[in-house]
């Protein structure tokens, strides 16, 4: 049994709640979470105390459950700042996850929507990487880059399942970006969206849709799908204002 303090001032069912807490950081439950019968037991305690601790735990997203199925511990989230160039590679790693991506595509293509956000003529042949990004070998994102068929062509034979295209283009001494503008919008995933990220249809998405710069001229075009339940954006504020702040890779 897990000592519970009945002579603390702090509810029996906050003191549960703290300690799955600390269980769930820990990875305890990677082979199932407890059912509440178990957790009763372990806490010697009311089924009452057992089931707010548990509703709070589920309301924060950090476990699901539901009628006739055993409580499911939820991914880990990416927490991502605003505000700065990002690799979404070095965002899982930094956060102490695995990070691998599934390339389904890595080649010369004609994109017009991304060649006229490239200022290029919708004819031209731009480097086209697209990708399913895992986190933990759990899907998180649906990634299609584009980049100027100059800037690219070096990189067609690269294995992009473990490094980032950042990283390759600077190890061989391409312009990357050093700035740029993204647009995040809300979508609900279509049905093979939802196959790639092994979700259902219809499933919250976020879209960000990155021009990437480098001296102020355009070229990356990136529009990443990502599960809306694996991602958040994060921007601080004080009494002058919203600061947005960034990690940079």
């Amino acid at each position: 049994m897990i000592t519970i303090d009945r002579t603390s001032c702090e509810p029996l069912w906050s003191q549960g709640h703290a300690d799955l807490l600390t269980r769930l950081a820990a990875g305890e439950f990677s082979n199932g979470f407890p059912g509440e019968a178990r957790l009763r037991q372990d806490y010697g305690v009311s089924r009452h105390t057992v089931r707010e601790a548990l509703r709070r735990i589920r309301e924060a997203g950090l476990v699901s459950s539901g009628r006739g199925r055993s409580s499911e511990v939820m991914a880990t989230s990416i927490e991502q700042p605003l505000g700065s160039i990002y690799s979404l590679f070095h965002e899982i790693e930094a956060q102490g996850m695995s990070q691998e991506s599934v390339v389904l595509a890595c080649a010369l293509a004609i994109e017009p929507e991304a060649a006229t956000r490239l200022d290029r003529a919708p004819e031209s042949e731009l480097f086209a990487l697209e990708r399913v990004r895992l986190a933990d070998s759990e899907p998180l994102a649906h990634d299609c880059v584009w980049l100027p068929g100059e800037i690219g062509t070096p990189l067609l034979h690269t294995d992009f399942s473990r490094t980032s295209l950042y990283d390759e283009l600077e190890r061989r001494q391409i312009p990357r970006p050093d700035g740029g503008r993204e647009r995040i919008t809300a979508t609900n995933l279509s049905p093979d969206r939802a196959e790639h990220l092994r979700v259902a249809p219809g499933t919250a998405a976020l879209v960000v849709e990155r021009t990437g710069l480098w001296h102020g001229q355009p070229i990356e075009c990136r529009r990443t799908i990502v599960r809306a339940d694996r991602f958040t954006l994060l921007m601080s504020f004080t009494s002058k204002g919203y600061d947005i702040h960034g990690h940079a890779e």
